[in-house]
């Protein structure tokens, strides 16, 4: 069984469209910076949901456990590819990213930093989204707006790498910040449940 049929329910629907593994995400519309604040505020120090605003449209989202899943075991994957390959990498999780003057927020589901003085960056070098269930606002134009360098989207065991070129983003087959890394096999390596199971594969595949 590959992995993206193993994902799937009983039914012939793909990931993130059987409402019962989907992620809870509702989107409201015509509302102020000062509101979407309050609604940080009100969630406070928690973990989800996690929010994002674009030009008076806030999402919250509360993101299933396979989501979570994904978004983990993709991160525990890069983070020990970089333990592997000597580069300083700063996991920064799920920072909020905001820019009132540019009306735009976001929380990525993993970002992370590289190189050393991490505390010296006001965003990080590379923020991650799963894509588990469809909808929502436009997660790219909010990057752009922050001045993300490079976004990466999981969808359907598959991740899509854009790297901010001048004022727009440019799709690319490789990463900038990790030009190196396979990212098929952290594709494959996020299907997997558990980090001991991550960290064997990743071993073997670099000839460790």
């Amino acid at each position: 069984m590959n992995a993206m049929t193993a994902r799937m329910t009983k039914r012939p629907v793909p990931i993130g469209e059987f409402v019962p593994t989907a992620d809870q995400r509702i989107v409201l519309y015509n509302r102020t910076w000062g509101e979407f604040e309050t609604l940080l505020a009100i969630r406070g120090e928690r973990s989800a949901p996690r929010m994002a605003f674009l030009d008076g449209a806030v999402e919250i989202m509360s993101p299933s456990s396979g989501h979570e899943l994904t978004k983990s075991m993709l991160g525990r994957a890069l983070e020990h590819y970089c333990i592997y390959r000597d580069i300083l990498c700063t996991p920064v999780g799920s920072w909020t990213l905001k820019k009132k003057i540019r009306k735009a927020a976001a929380e990525p589901d993993e970002c992370y930093i590289f190189g050393g003085n991490p505390k010296q960056y006001d965003r990080p070098h590379l923020a991650i989204e799963v894509v588990w269930t469809s909808g929502g606002i436009e997660k790219l134009e909010i990057y752009r707006r922050l001045g993300v360098r490079e976004v990466w989207f999981w969808k359907g065991d598959r991740i899509s790498v854009f790297v901010l070129v001048g004022a727009k983003y440019v799709a690319r087959k490789r990463s900038v910040n990790l030009p190196d890394v396979d990212l098929g096999l952290l594709c494959e390596l996020a299907c997997l449940e558990t980090v001991n199971e991550v960290v064997r594969r990743l071993r073997e595949a670099l000839g460790d």
